[in-house]
């Protein structure tokens, strides 16, 4: 993969469609799903995921 190409898709996200597919090739579909901003260091689970400002935002509702 070209830097360029790497750098896009990592500054761009995922499509809904993008994410749906790499979530379908997983065989364990009742694997818990958890988001990290920190490369996996912290990870917290995905509590909701609701349609705002234009985009699928997911969200943790845990303090």
């Amino acid at each position: 993969m070209k830097g360029e190409e790497k750098s896009d898709w990592i500054s761009r996200g995922k499509t809904i469609s993008q994410l749906i597919l790499e979530l379908q090739s997983f065989e364990d579909q009742n694997l818990l799903v958890e988001i990290s901003i920190d490369d996996g260091v912290t990870k917290k689970p995905i509590s909701l995921v609701v349609k705002s400002g234009g985009v699928c935002v997911l969200v943790n509702c845990a303090q």
